[in-house]
């Protein structure tokens, strides 16, 4: 008997998200060409998204440069598809929070990269910012630091309605009206009236004295 067996086809691993990008036209100005927003701090993982994206529109990808202060690992090359992607970094000549790319067909691109802990709101107004066709005068660093002082600014606001709001529940707005309303002016109240003084009567005049020298006998 001959055992006939179905050969399991080879499953392929899922195929990683899309890069979040967004680029700016190509006749804005400004420092930046766009934005990206990784879903990690891993470049082996990352880049290869971010070129699939890129290479259609600005050709294919080559050299990635990078500041390493906020990427633990950074490897020298990276495979995506079917080349290799150098990676190369600067620390005091490239902004921490941008990303440099060079292709064969467009040449160079500045991407501002903001940190993949950042929510969803945040990351649009970076975006948009990055992406602002009068070109935004800021570095991608400056962008960074002002979302981060905006978000300060409304929990420090937040912190404050709420601790009114919680003062208000407790009371302590009629309390505090209370404690410093005015004291009410008392009514001046006319002093009593001064009793009529009563002269005393007359004490009576004394009896004048009678004579008493009687009539001497004769």
């Amino acid at each position: 008997m001959t055992a006939t067996t179905t050969p399991t086809p080879a499953t392929r691993p899922p195929a990683p998200p899309a890069a979040r990008v967004a680029l700016k036209s190509p006749t804005g100005g400004g420092l930046l060409d766009g934005a990206w927003w990784p879903r990690s701090r891993d470049l082996s993982a990352e880049l290869p998204a971010l070129a699939a994206v890129l290479g259609p529109q600005w050709g294919r990808i080559t050299r990635v440069a990078i500041n390493p202060m906020l990427w633990p690992v950074v490897p020298r090359k990276v495979t995506v598809r079917d080349h290799v992607l150098k990676v190369g970094w600067f620390t005091p000549e490239l902004d921490p929070h941008k990303l440099l790319l060079l292709s064969y067909r467009s040449g160079r691109w500045d991407l501002l990269v903001i940190p993949p802990e950042t929510d969803d709101a945040s990351a649009g107004r970076l975006m948009a910012a990055a992406c602002d066709p009068e070109g935004s005068a800021l570095t991608a660093t400056a962008l960074i630091a002002a979302e981060t002082a905006r978000h300060e600014d409304i929990g420090v606001d937040d912190r404050a309605w709420s601790t009114e709001e919680s003062w208000e529940d407790e009371g302590g707005s009629h309390a505090s009206r209370a404690a410093t309303a005015p004291p009410a002016t008392p009514t001046a109240t006319a002093p009593p009236a001064t009793p009529t003084t009563t002269a005393p009567h007359a004490a009576p005049a004394a009896d004048a004295p009678r004579a008493a020298a009687a009539t001497p006998g004769r």
